[in-house]
């Protein structure tokens, strides 16, 4: 999973500098200090209590409040608040940045981040878009854990005339997290996401509040008699509202295109069910099931059933 060169044990960047120190900020931290990538790491957020925690917990040698103290002599970069403070963040670093340093992100959109970021780099820096695609309904500092990469995806979408160099640098960085790297196109990312993420997101945001207001339906029968798929929509439902008002806002066109396409696919069910045409739904039902079967023969599930009841570190199993 990780990249098993000669150089494994020595640092690749001297400073890591990460603004925002949430669930993928801190999993990024424990994995490089896992994988001795980086000499030492640094963090900003603008909560005095979230960068008090942050030390506590060994994420950074050092927490700022002011991302622009942050980037000092920071040699890699990487952006993990939410993408609607991008553009603010990427002004106030920009002229701090050092000459020669890699600016990266973990945003789930692509073409909105680029086009906040690109802008207040200066000649000399390489910024290269990335997004991990893992992650768990959790947030916060305390949240992360080393492992969340293994296994996982992480796409990176540099622009046209990137540094080859610096992006294969990243490409490693990624991989010695332990995550598989992809290269794609910022538009064609956030169509791929808008399918696979944003839009399952915004059905269970949709569907878990539809149940809550139910009038026929109290608030303890929907947590009592939760069935499977209801609560996988809860737990999908819990993650970090910001961030995924953030996503939304930023990719707007690509969800909009895939709730279309998921309208026209609903209303054929609709009629199905209305009309009891059980040879399409049968047909739908099992296309779907073919999806998952692809899923686990691709390593990213397994089979094992998961009732909510495993023991252990069930909270802590990525899926983004």
């Amino acid at each position: 999973m990780g990249d098993k060169s000669a150089n494994a044990d020595a640092p690749m960047f001297k400073r890591l500098a990460l603004i925002g120190v949430g669930l993928i900020g801190s999993s990024i931290s424990h994995a490089a200090r896992r994988g001795g990538l980086v000499g030492e790491i640094v963090g900003c957020s603008s909560s005095v209590e979230t960068c008090k925690r942050a030390e506590e917990l060994g994420l950074a040698t050092k927490m700022y409040t002011d991302p622009a103290q942050a980037v000092d002599d920071a040699d890699l970069v990487i952006l993990c608040t939410p993408v609607g403070a991008y553009a603010g963040v990427a002004k106030a670093i920009g002229p701090h940045l050092e000459q020669g340093a890699i600016v990266s992100d973990v945003g789930s959109v692509k073409a909105a981040v680029i086009r906040d970021i690109a802008p207040h780099i200066p000649h000399g820096v390489h910024f290269i878009a990335g997004h991990p695609v893992a992650g768990t309904e959790q947030s916060g500092p305390d949240a992360g854990f080393a492992e969340l990469f293994d296994g996982r995806w992480c796409i990176l979408t540099p622009e046209d005339g990137a540094d080859k160099d610096a992006l294969a640098k990243l490409q490693t960085f990624w991989k010695r997290l332990g995550s598989e790297v992809e290269i794609m196109s910022p538009e064609h990312h956030d169509m791929v996401l808008a399918i696979t993420s944003h839009v399952p997101h915004l059905i269970a945001y949709n569907i878990v509040n539809t149940a809550a207001h139910l009038e026929r339906v109290t608030d303890k029968e929907v947590i009592k008699f939760s069935a499977g798929g209801f609560r996988d929509f809860t737990r999908i439902a819990a993650s970090d509202p910001v961030m995924w008002r953030d996503v939304f806002l930023n990719n707007r066109d690509a969800v909009l295109e895939m709730l279309g396409r998921f309208s026209e696919d609903l209303v054929t069910l609709q009629r199905a069910i209305r009309f009891g045409d059980g040879a399409t739904l049968e047909k739908m039902f099992t296309d779907a099931r073919a999806v998952r079967r692809g899923i686990i023969q691709a390593s990213q599930d397994t089979p094992q059933p998961d009732f909510g009841r495993r023991v252990g570190s069930s909270a802590k199993t990525p899926s983004r």
